[in-house]
């Protein structure tokens, strides 16, 4: 459950790394969700780098939040694994 979880985060962070890239229409209803679902996964990573083109910053921050997730999802899985 860890890993799905952790994996279900690094989609929807992945999602709005796309939806900000390729220039998502923010009024749709899958995207606002998303977006907004982003926002509060990203916490402290949302502004660790401030480059001037928007679109670098939400790459470089959410996709480095999706990292962190994933790693962390999948050595706690593995921590869980191993005290079983």
């Amino acid at each position: 459950m860890v890993a799905v979880a952790a994996t279900v985060v690094t989609v929807v962070l992945a999602l709005h790394i796309a939806f900000v890239v390729f220039s998502a229409n923010p009024a749709n209803p899958i995207v606002r969700t998303v977006n907004d679902r982003a926002e509060g996964l990203a916490w402290e990573f949302r502004d660790m780098f401030t480059p001037k083109d928007e679109r670098v910053a939400v790459l470089v921050n959410y996709g480095i939040a999706a990292v962190v997730y994933l790693i962390a999802g999948r050595v706690g899985a593995g921590l869980i694994r191993r005290i079983r």
